[in-house]
């Protein structure tokens, strides 16, 4: 009975830490390389500013690598034990399912991957924080329509995320509310997809 009450509290945690502060700053770093789309020296002050951040190592520490590492790993555990039934059924929520556990794995990947070409090289290796890091990057066109799929799916995550935590949370209760969030939802993933995809174009 006890583990039943942990799994749940974590499950709950897992789904707000998604949201808070995750996809919070997702959201954020999404604004800030579409500075791009205005220019280089656009794109090289916003990045300046989010390098010279006070307390930058804390923040990175307890907004974004402590919250990111516990809902990727949780979410591997969670998506290993799902049951998905789309082949059987083939329902929209059904679907729905599948692709946040999908887009959970490849988001997971492409994070550690974007982390070791961005930070680890800034910290450890030397390279400037600034938009020719990004060009050369995403230099190439296997690079590029990784980093649009590694985007995408970290859109889908959180928006898809974003409705699954408001049931989960209770605050969406009935049929009608979470139809609406749904359009809300959608909405928000073709914004954030824009702008995401037009800020990595910026690069390329």
């Amino acid at each position: 009975m006890e583990s039943g009450k942990n799994q749940h509290f974590y499950r709950k945690l897992h789904s707000l830490s998604g949201i808070i502060p995750v996809g919070v700053f997702m959201t954020v770093h999404l604004c800030v390389n579409y500075s791009a789309t205005y220019g280089m020296d656009s794109y090289d002050k916003a990045a300046d500013f989010m390098v010279n951040l006070p307390f930058k190592y804390f923040l990175e520490l307890f907004i974004i690598f402590i919250p990111l590492l516990f809902h990727g790993i949780y979410g591997v555990f969670i998506a290993r034990q799902a049951k998905n039934n789309v082949t059987r059924y083939g329902f929209f929520r059904n679907w729905k399912f599948f692709l946040q556990r999908i887009t959970g794995l490849i988001a997971f990947v492409f994070i550690i991957w974007h982390v070791w070409e961005t930070k680890i090289q800034v910290e450890f290796n030397g390279i400037e924080a600034n938009y020719h890091l990004m060009k050369d990057i995403v230099d190439n066109g296997i690079s590029l329509a990784l980093y649009i799929t590694g985007i995408v799916s970290c859109v889908y995550h959180f928006v898809n995320g974003i409705w699954t935590f408001l049931i989960t949370w209770g605050i969406t209760v009935s049929p009608k509310s979470q139809k609406v969030t749904q359009y809300i939802a959608f909405g928000l993933f073709i914004a954030l997809s824009f702008i995401g995809i037009r800020a990595i174009l910026a690069f390329a």
